[in-house]
C-alpha cells in the first residue's frame, strides 16, 4: 500500500485505492445508522465481506442499537472474507449546511473509530472519506477537520501504528492533501 503522501511520521499515509483490498487490522465503514448494508463503500464492503458482517450487524441492531447506530458513534464487526480482521463501522453526519454539528460529529466519527480499535488491539487501520460522498460533506472541509483529529489523536503515544486514508480517486487524495497539509505538516 504505496501512499502518496505520509504525514507525522509515517503514521498517516495518504492513498487511493479499494478499502476492501486493503491488508490492515481493521478498515472502517462508513456506514447508515440501519447498519444493514448500502450504497458506495457501505455496500462494497458488504459485498467484498460476506454475510458473517451482516449478521454481526443484525444483533448488533438487536442487542445495542435498536433504533440505529447514532452519528459519530463506532461499532467493530468481523471482516469476513475481507483481508482486514475487522470492520469498524460508522455513522458520519449529512451536511445540513454547516449549523448541525456536522464538524463535531465527523470528527466523532473519525475519533470514535480509532477509540474502537484501539480497544481490538488494532495496529493498522483504513479510512474512506467519510460523509464526503452522498451525505454532502464538503470535502475541503472534512480535509480539515480530520486532520485536526489525526494530530492531536498522534500528540501521545498509541498503539496504532498507521492510519490509511484512502481515496477513491487521486483528485480527493491531491484535494486532501492541499487542505491538510498546513496542520499536518506542522
Amino acid at each position: 500500500m504505496q501512499g502518496i503522501k505520509t504525514y507525522l511520521n509515517r503514521a498517516v499515509v495518504v492513498t487511493t485505492g479499494d478499502i476492501t483490498t486493503f491488508e490492515v487490522d481493521a478498515i472502517v465503514n462508513a456506514a447508515n445508522s440501519s447498519l444493514l448494508g448500502g450504497g458506495g463503500v457501505d455496500g462494497a464492503i458488504h459485498l467484498a465481506g460476506g454475510p458473517a458482517i451482516l449478521e454481526e450487524c443484525r444483533k448488533i441492531r438487536s442487542t445495542q442499537y435498536p433504533e440505529g447506530l447514532p452519528t459519530g458513534q463506532a461499532v467493530a464487526t468481523t471482516g469476513g472474507r475481507l483481508k482486514a480482521k475487522h470492520v469498524i463501522h460508522t455513522v458520519g453526519p449529512v451536511w445540513q449546511g454547516g449549523s448541525k454539528s456536522e464538524d463535531r460529529l465527523l470528527q466523532d466519527a473519525y475519533r470514535n473509530s480509532l477509540t474502537v480499535a484501539e480497544s481490538l488491539g488494532v495496529k493498522t487501520i483504513a479510512f474512506p472519506a467519510i460523509s464526503t460522498g452522498v451525505y454532502g460533506f464538503p470535502r475541503d472541509r472534512a480535509a480539515k477537520r480530520v486532520a485536526e483529529v489525526l494530530k492531536q489523536y498522534f500528540s501521545t503515544p498509541r498503539t496504532i501504528q498507521t492510519v490509511y486514508l484512502v481515496f477513491f480517486s487521486p483528485q480527493d487524495a491531491e484535494l486532501f492533501i492541499r487542505e491538510a497539509d498546513s496542520i499536518l505538516d506542522q
